[in-house]
């Protein structure tokens, strides 16, 4: 006589040890549900052997709860984000994968929002709206752009990042990138890692414009070398050092030399990242203000704005 071993999930007591009793659709329901983060389809309550209105009467009971058409938690209303995400998904239909912002969440590229779960599905027909649910409607959806993250089908990083441009600001893009390097996540080559020089540029002289500061001079020769921004009168300089022009043993001493040459000159020398352009403008202003207003080489104006 076999000693019977129980484990719960909600509910739904699960039974080893008796075979009559290890192939009960509440057994493999159960453990589809662990699978998934809590969530069922309905498919997959019916190939686990729970017919239509076995599904019902699972519903008044509390044992299942819908949560989308066709889709239900297992054992309790609660839900985490996974699954949501995973809810979303098998809500959509075969092939349908987490994407855009949502699948940035996922990869812990972007921190969640909450709100509308993003899914890709291939092709333009069929799958009415979904509450809750931002559907993405595809041509085409290469196996090798999609894969599994805790698993939940997902758009692979670097399809991620592509989905990302045009649905979320350019800093946003910027920081999932940076992200993505910092996890170790596989990029393709195409993927810029970081914005171009024009674009570090617009940004910073707008928090020059926003926080009132006086403007610089930009791209101008000092030395043997051109600066980014420069208040010559004042005798400083700002870099911004973009990641993937200032990586390397190699650009970190051409940094220090130019950094050393305008030192010589008389320039003291800033360097900002674009991380601290995109997140901190506020501190960076701040800062700035206040370094600026303490030159040694002010008269109490610079190109006619006042400094302080």
């Amino acid at each position: 006589m076999h000693e019977l071993e129980g484990e719960t999930i909600g509910p739904w007591r699960l039974w080893v040890g008796m075979r009559d009793k290890v192939d009960r659709p509440e057994r493999r329901i159960a453990i589809i549900g662990s699978r998934q983060h809590g969530v069922v389809s309905l498919r997959q309550l019916e190939e686990a052997g729970l017919n239509r209105s076995g599904v019902a009467r699972c519903v008044k009971a509390g044992r299942l709860h819908r949560i989308h058409r066709g889709v239900y938690t297992v054992g309790h209303l609660g839900i985490s984000q996974h699954g949501r995400w995973m809810a979303a998904a098998l809500a959509s239909g075969d092939g349908a994968v987490v994407s855009h912002r949502s699948a940035a969440e996922l990869w812990d590229l972007l921190k969640p929002l909450g709100g509308l779960v993003d899914v890709s599905i291939r092709g333009y027909q069929g799958r009415a709206r979904r509450a809750g649910i931002r559907l993405h409607r595809r041509a085409a959806l290469s196996a090798a752009d999609v894969t599994r993250r805790r698993g939940i089908p997902v758009t692979r990083p670097s399809q991620t990042i592509v989905d990302l441009r045009g649905v979320v600001p350019a800093a946003e893009v910027r920081r999932a990138i940076r992200q993505a390097e910092v996890l170790g996540l596989p990029l393709d080559e195409d993927i810029p890692r970081d914005r171009t020089r024009s674009d570090l540029e617009r940004d910073f002289l707008r928090i020059c414009r926003r926080y009132r500061l006086p403007m610089p001079e930009v791209n101008v020769e000092v030395g043997e070398y051109e600066a980014d921004f420069v208040w010559r009168d004042l005798g400083f300089v700002v870099e911004t050092d973009g990641y993937r022009y200032h990586r390397g043993q190699q650009a970190f001493r051409e940094d220090r030399r130019r950094d050393l040459e305008l030192l010589s000159l008389g320039f003291d020398v800033q360097r900002l990242s674009d991380e601290q352009i995109d997140e901190e403008p506020e501190r960076v202003a701040s800062i700035l203000r206040k370094v600026l207003a303490s030159r040694p080489h002010r008269v109490g104006r610079y190109g006619g704005q006042e400094i302080g």
